[in-house]
C-alpha cells in the first residue's frame, strides 16, 4: 500500500514515514501542496495524509481540487488547528477523516488502517472495534458504547486524547501502563514525566466509562479491567 505524505513540518513527515514504513507501508513524501496535488493526482498513492498549512497551495484548495478531478482515494487531513468551522470545512470539502495535531501515532495508524483495505490471511478478518467486557470503542467514531449502572446500554463519544488513551488500554488489556508510557505514547513527539496530565485523564475516563473500569495499580501505573 503507498501512502502520500503532505507535511511541510520536517519533524511531523519524518515521524509519520518512519512509523508508517515500519508497519510496511510504502511512503512519499512531498512539502507543499502544489506537490501533493500533482502526486496525488497521477493516481498512484492509495491514501494521501494532508495538512492543512502546507505552503504555495493548502491543505482544503488540494483537497477541493482533487475531488472536482474525480480523485476517490481517501484523504486524511492533519491540522494544528481546532476550531470546529476547519473541521466542518474539510469534511465539506471532501475529506475522509480529521486528525488534530499533537497526535499519538497509534491514532494516526488507526486511521490509516479503516481507510486502506489491507489484505488479510485466509479466514482472517480485522475489526474497527475494540472491546472489553461490556466496553466497546469503535475507531472509526471514537464512540465507546458500555452497560451503565442502570443496566442500560449508553454511548458515548470521546476526544482524540481520551480515546487515544482507552484504545491504549484496550490494545493491552489486563496490562499495567506507567505514567511514561502513557505520556510517550498518547501525547506526542515529546513528554514531561512530572506531568499529572495522565491522572487528570484518567479521572475523567472513569466519569464517562465508570469508576471502577480504570484501576490504579500503587507505584506502577494504570490498567484497564472488566468491571463484571
Amino acid at each position: 500500500m503507498h501512502i502520500l505524505i503532505a507535511e511541510d513540518e520536517q519533524r511531523i513527515a519524518r515521524f509519520m514515514e518512519k512509523g508508517l514504513t515500519a508497519n510496511g507501508y510504502t511512503c512519499t513524501v512531498v512539502h507543499d501542496g502544489i506537490a501533493a496535488l500533482d502526486l496525488a493526482s497521477t493516481g498512484e498513492a492509495d491514501l494521501l495524509i494532508l495538512d492543512v498549512g502546507l505552503p504555495r497551495m493548502d491543505g482544503f484548495t488540494v483537497l477541493r481540487n482533487l475531488r472536482d478531478l474525480g480523485a476517490d482515494l481517501p484523504i486524511i487531513m492533519v491540522t494544528a488547528r481546532t476550531a470546529v468551522e476547519d473541521t466542518v470545512e474539510g469534511f465539506e470539502s471532501g475529506a475522509n477523516d480529521y486528525i488534530s495535531k499533537p497526535f499519538r501515532f497509534e491514532e494516526l495508524l488507526a486511521r490509516v488502517r479503516v481507510r486502506i483495505k489491507e489484505p488479510t490471511a485466509a479466514g482472517a478478518s480485522t475489526s474497527d472495534v475494540l472491546t472489553l467486557g461490556d466496553l466497546s470503542l469503535d475507531r472509526r467514531t471514537r464512540v465507546a458504547t458500555f452497560t451503565a449502572e442502570n443496566g442500560r446500554r449508553r454511548e458515548v463519544e470521546l476526544s482524540s486524547r481520551e480515546f487515544a488513551l482507552t484504545s491504549m488500554f484496550l490494545d493491552n488489556p489486563q496490562q499495567v501502563l506507567t505514567r511514561e508510557q502513557l505520556l510517550s505514547r498518547v501525547w506526542g513527539f515529546d513528554f514531561d514525566g512530572s506531568s499529572n496530565i495522565v491522572d487528570v485523564y484518567i479521572r475523567t475516563l472513569r466519569n464517562k466509562l465508570g469508576a471502577t473500569r480504570f484501576v490504579t495499580v500503587r507505584g506502577a501505573g494504570y490498567k484497564i479491567v472488566d468491571p463484571a
